[in-house]
């Protein structure tokens, strides 16, 4: 899927109407079932399956269910799980955009912007719930996750949960990280998907737990591994393709220390800087074609680059400072492409510039838990997005700057800066 952009100067940009606020609208079911019928095919090449477990406790009452975010398969997944009741999904603003965005309002829809404070969302979420008498679908982890894993969640979800006061519900799928992971540019694999569907807190439980209990129940729900899955049930994914794009998630080489030197080509993983190279095997596991293999599982690659971003945090060296191409984004119309400019991401957060210093925008460390950061955002590029409820500001940086550090990173100074406050 793209999405609409055009070429504009800062100035015609500033010019723009914002986003204004709109009550969600009750899904509209003929829309609903045209949807539904265009997932058939999707929901019958994966062979697509889900098991219940205490779904008996839901019985016809709104509940909000919360799904984890693998690929752009999700959503019709949760058609084909919960059609014909009715959803009113969270979306975020840039999927909104176009003639695309008035059909998602139709079915239900409300925009919000990715990590970012947004307290008319809460009213929204319970509109839909008291006013549409509709299903809440959210995925609490708003990004996709890069290595299979469940990406960074806000703390104190079980407030909202409490607040709500109606029955919670996890959607967990198998299979759909597989089909269409983010790093391999959208190429599809034949893979059966399937999905566990739990109430994980009734009305009742909800009064009776803490907020703290109710964090862990979904922390415990939100804890897969994609790719220890496959091992385990040696689902084989033999394509020629499967591990292009890999040096997205990979991006530093445990061998030789150097970063954005990898190259994901077909079924092999290779750094240019020392020459080592890693096969991808049909069950999504890594070796060395020579000497140790450091990480054979993906994951446990990822954690290892997350431990390496928090000692350069730590010790202070840590600096993303590149050039990038901006897109800002301030209505439902798309994006507009301003041109080149200036990011930065230290100790003191992000810092963007451009327009001949007309844009001078600073983000603090402490303003977000997590980045929205995207491969092949919209087939356009990998991107680092930052920004506010007005204005949003995706930045393309060249191919040598890893996209995924700039996300740990921004994870790991946020929780850093957190713990330094609390032993204030």
């Amino acid at each position: 899927m793209k999405i609409h952009s055009r070429k504009m100067s800062y100035d015609e940009v500033l010019k723009l109407p914002r986003l204004k606020h709109k009550t969600p609208m009750k899904p509209q079911m003929w829309l609903a079932t045209i949807v539904r019928i265009v997932c058939a095919p999707t929901l019958w090449k994966t062979k697509f399956t889900y098991t219940t477990e205490r779904m008996d406790l839901v019985k016809d009452q709104p509940c909000l269910i919360l799904m984890n975010h693998c690929s752009f398969t999700d959503m019709k997944l949760a058609y084909g799980i919960f059609y014909p009741q009715k959803l009113g999904i969270v979306t975020s603003v840039d999927a909104m955009s176009g003639i695309l965005g008035k059909f998602m309002r139709l079915l239900g829809c409300t925009p919000t912007h990715k990590y970012v404070a947004d307290m008319s969302l809460i009213k929204d979420i319970r509109y839909m719930l008291q006013e549409n008498k509709t299903h809440v679908l959210m995925y609490p982890e708003a990004g996709y996750s890069f290595d299979g894993c469940a990406t960074t969640m806000p703390k104190r979800l079980g407030t909202l949960m409490k607040r709500l006061g109606v029955p919670v519900v996890t959607v967990i799928t198998q299979g759909a990280f597989h089909r269409d992971p983010l790093y391999n540019m959208l190429q599809i694999r034949d893979v059966k998907v399937s999905a566990h569907v739990k109430c994980i807190a009734t009305p009742e439980e909800l009064k009776e737990k803490s907020v703290e209990e109710l964090d862990a129940l979904l922390e415990e729900s939100f804890s897969f591994d994609n790719f220890a899955w496959q091992r385990d049930n040696k689902i084989s994914i033999d394509v020629p393709f499967r591990a292009d794009g890999l040096q997205r998630i990979l991006y530093k080489c445990p061998h030789c220390g150097k970063e954005n030197q990898m190259e994901g080509k077909g079924i092999h993983l290779t750094c240019h800087a020392c020459n080592k190279q890693w096969t991808m095997d049909e069950y999504g596991q890594l070796a060395a074609n020579n000497g140790e293999t450091e990480y054979p599982h993906i994951p446990d690659w990822y954690k290892w680059q997350r431990e390496c971003v928090r000692k350069e945090l730590e010790d202070g060296t840590y600096m993303l400072d590149t050039d990038v191409d901006i897109s800002i984004q301030v209505n439902l119309n798309g994006v507009c492409d301003i041109g080149k400019g200036h990011l930065t991401h230290s100790l003191d957060g992000f810092h963007l510039t451009g327009a001949d210093g007309k844009l001078d925008y600073i983000q603090s460390p402490t303003f977000s838990h997590t980045l929205y950061a995207d491969y092949y955002w919209y087939e356009k590029g990998d991107i680092i997005g930052i920004g506010d409820n007005e204005f949003s500001y995706f930045c393309f940086p060249p191919n040598d700057v890893s996209v995924t550090k700039a996300r740990l990173a921004t994870e790991e100074l946020y929780k850093m800066k957190k713990r330094r406050r609390k032993e204030k």
